[in-house]
């Protein structure tokens, strides 16, 4: 079967490693416009902390997050080493209740979610000996089950294996070609490539893709602007991801003696992928505010993405009524590192009719499915 997927950010590229594993010829375009999100992001796997009231959106947060480490074995299976991940586990940091708060709530939500480890509580000592920039005085709860990604060095290597499957790739602006109710294929630069199914994984760039159609997905870019600062000498390789519970702000720590503090969510940014002073003095702001250390690392660079950000929480996945050969995968917002490979597989398997594999399939009973795709209809 012959599948084209438009954008090769992280959706689109495991949906084209899952594709290619399958047996289908896979080609996988990509404009390369700056501001992908993938390009800039530093994923945070641990959505066991996100206080969201939105079944569907945790179930399927929750799914992802436990397949990770199959997906990095199987890539490393293949020779795929250098992916970034790492489990180095989460601090969340915030005053006495609000990690009284957290802590019951990950109590509870433990049973069904055991991979997130034994959640405990840090004094200030055990806290910086974990991440040594934080302010003195900081308590924080300790989730050991969390991971941190790079997403350029994921989607790259999921590339990479994809085209030893035998996938092919291809740079420049598709246009998808479309015949009475029926998606065809696309043209890229002027010239057709037939097909016979198309994933649309664009990111922010999905909705005007679509348009020409007729086909509305509520999808528009939502800039982030992220921050990255060397410390000379130190060893942040196993350094802990940093939540600080009251800001949305975060920090992780990459090997290299790297920090990366981000980020600010601008609605209505548009295509605009400038650094600007408000957004840099925002977020090293709240990083300074959590971590002082920090400032007399070395400003490396800032890097600008354009999140989807969709009409809820929730993603955008699945075929698109009244048009054949057409799957969606996209407004999974910032939480893209996290759930991209899942919903690029789910895409995958959508796109090829067939069924989605079980996230958890030794859970029969939880109404929260995340292979349940009505939740996350394209459409809505």
């Amino acid at each position: 079967m012959r599948l084209i997927i438009v954008g090769s950010g992280i959706v689109g590229a495991a949906c084209a490693y899952t594709a290619s594993s399958l047996g289908a010829q896979v080609t996988l375009v990509d404009a390369a416009w700056p501001g992908r999100a993938t390009a800039a992001g530093a994923g945070i796997i641990c959505p066991w902390t996100a206080v969201v009231d939105d079944p569907a959106w945790y179930g399927f947060a929750r799914a992802a997050a436990r397949q990770y480490p199959a997906l990095i074995a199987d890539l490393e299976e293949r020779g795929e080493a250098d992916v970034s991940y790492a489990r180095v586990g989460a601090l969340l940091a915030g005053d006495h209740d609000q990690l009284e708060q957290a802590r019951q709530r990950l109590t509870a939500r433990r049973a069904a979610a055991p991979e997130m480890g034994e959640v405990a509580l840090l004094d200030d000592r055990q806290a910086r000996e974990l991440f040594p920039p934080l302010r003195a005085g900081a308590a924080a709860l300790f989730i050991p089950g969390a991971a941190r990604v790079d997403g350029r060095r994921l989607a790259a290597a999921l590339t990479r294996a994809a085209t030893r499957l035998g996938a092919t790739t291809r740079t420049g602006e598709a246009k998808l070609a479309y015949r009475v109710s029926r998606v065809t294929g696309v043209t890229v630069d002027g010239e057709l490539i037939e097909a016979d199914a198309v994933v649309v994984a664009a990111g922010a760039w999905s909705a005007p893709l679509l348009a020409p159609l007729g086909i509305t997905v509520r999808v528009v870019p939502q800039r982030g602007q992220i921050v990255h600062i060397g410390l000379d000498g130190a060893d942040t390789s196993r350094w802990p991801v940093v939540l600080p519970s009251a800001t949305g702000h975060y920090l992780l720590a990459f090997d290299g003696s790297r920090v990366v503090a981000g980020a600010t969510r601008e609605t209505g940014s548009g295509f605009d992928v400038r650094v600007t002073p408000g957004g840099l003095a925002e977020v090293l702001a709240n990083a300074l505010a959590v971590a002082p250390g920090l400032s007399t690392g070395t400003l490396l660079e800032t890097r600008v993405g354009l999140r989807p950000a969709g009409p809820d929480i929730r993603p955008l996945l699945g075929p698109v009524t009244g048009v054949d050969n057409l799957t969606v995968a996209s407004g999974l917002g910032a939480s893209g590192l996290t759930m991209g490979p899942l919903a690029g597989a789910i895409a995958a398997r959508t796109a090829l009719d067939l069924p989605p594999d079980r996230a958890d399939p030794t859970d029969r009973t939880d109404p929260t499915d995340p292979l349940d795709l009505a939740p996350f209809d394209p459409l809505r």
